[in-house]
């Protein structure tokens, strides 16, 4: 009758096994995301790699599109948003990547704003996140 008291419940997003397979067998992130490209895991990964390379604006482009379609299956899984994303619910952690990884793009583009919300919205998001990504 009262609800949570504390704010939302978390939202745990699905678990979409074959991305997870693909991924963990080392497949590559490019062929992982034509193949299902509304998971947010593989353009996470995409714009890991692009920014350790030093391609900043591929990794911008790569980490926004993961960054969307995270917000899109947050929603639609009952995200009002706001509220937490468990980083220890591993079907969060393509969301929570992409979202570490555009602070990290913002930022070496010159995008400071945008790399602080991105920041605040991660830590917001689940406080041990932007540890996890090396954020902290």
């Amino acid at each position: 009758m009262h609800g949570n008291l504390l704010g939302p419940e978390p939202t745990l997003l699905p678990s979409d096994p074959s991305v997870e397979e693909a991924l963990d067998a080392g497949q590559d992130p490019a062929v992982v995301a034509a193949a299902h490209p509304a998971a947010s895991a593989p353009w996470a990964a995409l714009a890991e790699r692009a920014l350790d390379a030093g391609e900043n604006v591929a990794g911008y482009a790569f980490a926004r599109t993961g960054y969307h379609r995270g917000l899109d299956a947050l929603r639609r899984n009952g995200w009002k948003g706001f509220g937490p994303v468990p980083w220890a619910h591993r079907p969060n952690q393509g969301f929570l990547r992409a979202l570490g990884a555009l602070s990290r793009a913002a930022e070496a583009i010159g995008e400071q704003d945008e790399a602080i919300r991105c920041r605040d919205f991660l830590a917001d998001s689940d406080p041990a996140a932007p540890a996890a990504l090396g954020l902290a």
